[in-house]
């Protein structure tokens, strides 16, 4: 039997029973391939289930609020992938009649719409012959062809691409097929992997070479960017605080943050800085005294590391836009402030 008729009868078989494959609504399948772009499966199907119970179809995404999408996102990150649901919801609602885009060719014109999540949706939903190209295909085809050319590069996607063309013409069932390599890589093909048990061992050439270890390839790792992000925290007298929105297209955008000062390297006392000087003149804030406590954390991201201070600041006068320190877990906040607030301040 040939590998990709193999493949999919081992996936008929042995599929998970996940939530968004009880049909397939292109609208369930977009949201769960966007939720599942930087999650655990997991971790995932919690996510899933509550955004579909808050936001059922697409027309229920587009009439609410932003606010409210990224409170369902909280916790997942990357909020740009929320806020271009929200956004491909309106299209969708205002501009497509509600219609939901049936072809690969309309489904990548959409906001937040790549090639992996325009394939996916297309062959699962509408049986169009586009082949997926994630971590996990990555990972099983390039280990099954012995493929040593990285494959965080471009011509390495480009030549798992091209081979999946190959393999999913020959199927009859696109969307099948497509999940099949996902689910491979995902439960069978991992980073350490069984190989013994695998069912393509005898054929599978990085086992046959004993090079499971090294394939797939990737390109030098470059250094992580590190940031010092320096959050002043004021409460007056009637536990009062201040906090902003974050406007500027960068990590946590459109999240709300306590006013920020970043810096080139960890400060001890901000108090006594020219940025917290300016600051607190331009917003005519009177500190009680030089006195702060700081909660200090580092938080890593994909592509940063983020050493976190927190700067709890007394001040004299009452904060008039200030908002009460038991309100702040009605706002949107990134995952380390939401830990800081619930651990030191309510």
């Amino acid at each position: 039997m040939s590998f990709e008729n193999q493949l999919v009868k081992w996936y008929t078989i042995n599929k998970r029973d996940l939530p968004w494959r009880k049909n397939k609504d292109p609208y369930r399948v977009w949201i769960s391939e966007i939720i599942l772009q930087q999650t655990r499966v997991v971790q995932g199907i919690k996510y899933f289930n509550n955004f579909i119970k808050k936001f059922p179809t697409v027309e229920s995404l587009s009439s609410s609020e932003e606010s409210e999408v990224l409170k369902m996102w909280k916790g997942l990150g990357y909020y740009n992938r929320a806020i271009n649901l929200h956004k491909s919801a309106k299209e969708i609602s205002n501009s497509l009649n509600g219609l939901f885009p049936n072809t690969y060719d309309e489904l990548i014109k959409l906001k937040g719409i790549g090639d992996y999540t325009a394939s996916a949706i297309s062959s699962i939903c509408f049986n169009e012959y586009n082949p997926v190209v994630d971590g996990n295909v990555l990972r099983l085809l390039s280990r099954y062809y012995g493929i040593k050319i990285p494959i965080d590069s471009v011509n390495g996607q480009k030549g798992i691409k091209e081979i999946g063309k190959k393999l999913i013409n020959k199927v009859n069932n696109p969307g099948d097929f497509n999940q099949a390599m996902m689910e491979y890589g995902a439960l069978l093909c991992t980073p350490f992997p069984d190989c013994e048990s695998c069912i393509f061992s005898s054929t599978c050439i990085a086992f046959k070479n004993n090079e499971v270890e090294i394939i797939p390839a990737k390109s030098i790792k470059k250094k992580l960017k590190e940031r010092f992000l320096n959050y002043l925290v004021f409460i007056d007298s009637e536990q009062h605080t201040i906090i902003n929105k974050r406007i500027n297209k960068d990590i946590w955008y459109k999240l709300d943050e306590f006013p920020l000062i970043e810096s080139k390297a960890e400060i001890k006392n901000i108090i006594i800085s020219d940025e917290f000087k300016k600051l607190t003149s331009t917003k005519f804030i009177t500190i009680k005294n030089q006195k702060e406590n700081i909660y200090r954390l580092k938080h890593i991201l994909s592509h940063q590391i983020l050493y976190i201070s927190f700067h709890q600041i007394l001040v004299k006068d009452c904060l008039e836009s200030g908002i009460h320190l038991s309100e702040l877990n009605n706002y949107n906040f990134p995952v380390p402030l939401t830990n800081f607030i619930n651990k030191l301040l309510i």
